[in-house]
């Protein structure tokens, strides 16, 4: 009499039909045969595997790749000498808070260097994404030039109140008082000008 055969359970670490084995799923977790600790897989929009998910920006992949490897904002601003607002901007894709043009495509650029990320993939996305494609020839002529990144100051973020010039309006004031005091004492204004009296006994 033949007996059953008994089902062969699942063993951990050995993928299912149809996935082989080792594949990677953007986004999450891939198992380890050897029953290692899972390691966290980051993938670029655009690609084939995140194209299946449908993709993510160049903020969000960028913030994967920091959390991914556990680099805090601050820690970040730290090296890449952004501020963490900037940071914070770029991560959260808030580009009305971020400058344009040359200066948004370096701030990526440098970012994305100091992540190890794929630099040429986060440059096109950004360029669809916020719309630097302008720019792209000019920045790609000047590619053999090592540029500093720019700081914080070099890049100001927009919504940030303005300085009033009140200081050289107090300056103008005082040197016209001043002038026009020295004016009165030389006597070089008529008296018909000096409306009060205390004026015209400046005159020497």
């Amino acid at each position: 009499m033949n007996l059953p055969l008994p089902k062969e359970e699942a063993q951990p670490g050995v993928s299912s039909p149809g996935v082989p084995v080792g594949s990677v799923v953007p986004g999450r977790t891939a198992e380890r045969l050897d029953g290692t600790e899972p390691s966290e897989v980051v993938v670029l929009a655009g690609s084939p595997l995140a194209s299946q998910e449908g993709g993510q920006g160049v903020g969000s992949t960028l913030q994967g790749i920091r959390e991914a490897k556990r680099i805090s904002r601050n820690e970040a601003s730290a090296r890449v000498k952004y501020s963490v607002r900037q940071i914070e901007a770029l991560e959260t894709e808030q580009w009305g808070r971020l400058p344009g043009g040359a200066a948004l495509r370096g701030f990526v650029k440098n970012y994305s260097r100091y992540l190890g990320a794929d630099v040429d993939a986060l440059l096109i996305m950004l360029d669809d994404q916020a719309g630097t494609e302008g720019i792209r020839a000019a920045t790609t002529s000047t590619a053999g030039v090592q540029a500093a990144p720019m700081g914080p100051a070099e890049m100001p973020l927009h919504g940030e109140a303005v300085r009033r010039p009140w200081g050289w309006l107090v300056i103008i004031l005082v040197l016209l008082f001043v002038a026009g005091f020295y004016a009165v004492e030389r006597g070089w204004v008529p008296d018909s000008w000096l409306v009060f009296d205390w004026l015209k006994s400046l005159k020497s």
